[in-house]
């Protein structure tokens, strides 16, 4: 049954984590990805063992050039508890993003982006991260697994999926919505 916060945002994290966990657990899925930037909500899952965690940041430089947002010690704590942290490029930004920002318009990605927004901020996120760390070789290929993604700050939504990579982007399935904001 799928759960649905009256708004979106950062208050949600902790039940949003609780209620992926669960279903993970419940379906038997081994591997989870979560967005998180600075690390508040990835950490919240350290010491979930069972679970194999990839946690997902921003690009270098998506915030300041040059910079990235998750500081050093928190990237290592995440790493040290067993969570992979992947930072790369946004599956659905990067090169489209640049064109936008130059020449005006929208491009195919964030076409893509802006219709998985209908759902909400989160379930983009989700469905990118889940397919970023595919694409990193972070997690198996052919397998359904919960991403989580937010509106702004932490996580609001949780998702059952099977990702494809990048360049199979529409293979991608999504299975179950364990949560996300009603009001977004």
């Amino acid at each position: 049954m799928t759960t649905y916060w009256p708004t979106a945002g950062k208050e949600h994290t902790e039940a949003t984590i609780n209620l992926a966990v669960e279903r993970a657990r419940s379906l038997g899925l081994k591997h989870l990805v979560i967005a998180s930037v600075t690390g508040y909500s990835a950490q919240m899952l350290l010491g979930h063992k069972d679970l194999e965690v990839v946690c997902v940041t921003h690009q270098a430089g998506f915030a300041r050039p040059g910079e990235q947002e998750m500081p050093p010690d928190m990237r290592r704590k995440l790493e040290e508890g067993g969570i992979k942290v992947l930072t790369t490029t946004h599956l659905m930004a990067g090169l489209d993003r640049a064109l936008r920002l130059k020449f005006q318009g929208l491009y195919p990605s964030e076409i893509i982006a802006n219709a998985l927004r209908l759902f909400g901020q989160g379930t983009k996120v989700a469905v990118e991260v889940a397919g970023m760390a595919l694409d990193a070789g972070l997690i198996p290929y052919g397998v359904d697994i919960v991403a989580l993604g937010g509106t702004s700050e932490g996580v609001d939504t949780a998702l059952v999926l099977r990702p494809a990579h990048s360049q199979d982007f529409f293979a991608t399935k999504i299975k179950e919505i364990i949560c996300k904001p009603r009001e977004f």
